[in-house]
């Protein structure tokens, strides 16, 4: 199953500037997903990191894993999806291997490790050119929406 933008944009609350994926090229329901986040020169943290060489933040492809995390969380949901946020919780083993630049593809690979108490622990990996640049493990967890 792939999803475009507009059922990314269905699933997920974030917006521009912070919808940081673009794409879902592939679902596994309940297992594991991938996902497409095209970037761009026009993104607005490149303006200032850094200006002459610009570097997509660690801290945003962090942001894209863990929402691509929610996209296989609310998949299984159906609609209940709409009344609930999918918060990070935490983080563990986040590496940095490589750079992301403009005109890059990032790929984004998620599998849910287990779920625990509620609590989804996920194996999050971000390729560019086939070659791993950041890796972690996430803890997201539902909530109701306020």
């Amino acid at each position: 199953m792939e999803l475009d933008i507009s059922k990314v944009m269905e699933l997920l609350p974030h917006r521009y500037p912070f919808l940081l994926i673009d794409r879902v090229a592939e679902i596994e329901r309940g297992q594991s997903l991938s996902a497409i986040k095209n970037v761009s020169i026009n993104e607005p943290f490149f303006q200032g990191h850094f200006p002459g060489q610009p570097i997509m933040p660690g801290v945003l492809v962090l942001e894209a894993m863990a929402q691509a995390t929610g996209l296989l969380a609310f998949t299984e949901m159906g609609d209940e999806h709409k009344s609930k946020l999918y918060l990070l919780v935490g983080i563990d083993k986040a590496r940095f291997r490589g750079k992301v630049v403009p005109g890059d593809q990032l790929l984004l690979s998620i599998s849910l490790k287990r779920n625990m108490r509620g609590i989804g622990i996920y194996q999050c990996e971000a390729h560019v050119d086939g070659e791993l640049v950041a890796e972690a493990e996430m803890m997201c967890s539902a909530q109701e929406r306020r």
